[in-house]
């Protein structure tokens, strides 16, 4: 987790140096890009990737959990690890929806940007500054949340979900990239 806590610190530098950059994101394929909120995935997608990791190991072990067996993987997530996830989810999402009206606040006021009549760019600019940090603070508190609240094997299996997802995002964007580029 050290190594999250690292990525959004060097982050957060860079948007106080310049937002709008992480904004087009040019590191990013146009698929990756296509999903991003606020410059970053959406913190919701966790519950997403742990409800579907969930899921297909449940179904995987059903027989085992009939006859009481317990796996101990992401597929047996207990009773009050599902009920502290779905809390979790709806503490998340009200954040969400709080950050995008604040997003969509600062955007109502783009026409005084592009109309040159915009008094105080700076401040705007460091409002924008202010919404990154906030999804960004969310993205990092949501997946540490979600990390605490499983066992070590459930934690290890939820961050290799994880960097399947991005990376296979991350491979799929490519190849759709290069195929665009050849038509």
């Amino acid at each position: 987790m050290t190594h999250y806590d690292e990525y959004y610190r060097v982050k957060s530098l860079a948007a106080k140096n310049d937002v709008l950059s992480l904004f087009s994101a040019p590191w990013l394929n146009f698929l990756e890009r296509s999903l991003h909120w606020i410059v970053g995935w959406r913190p919701t997608t966790l519950f997403h990737l742990v409800y579907t990791e969930s899921s297909i190991l449940f179904e995987s072990h059903v027989i085992d959990i009939l006859r009481g067996v317990r796996t101990g993987d992401l597929g047996d997530l207990s009773p009050s690890q599902l009920g502290r996830v779905s809390e979790l989810q709806c503490e998340t999402v009200r954040e969400e929806n709080a950050i995008n009206d604040e997003l969509s606040k600062w955007q109502e006021g783009v026409s005084e940007i592009v109309g040159r009549t915009c008094v105080d760019l700076d401040e705007k600019i460091q409002r924008m500054v202010s919404i990154v940090e906030k999804a960004e603070d969310l993205r990092l508190r949501t997946f540490k949340e979600l990390v605490q609240l499983l066992t070590p094997q459930q934690a290890t299996e939820f961050l290799v979900a994880a960097a399947e997802l991005q990376f296979g995002v991350h491979w799929w964007g490519l190849n759709q990239d290069r195929q665009r580029r050849r038509l």
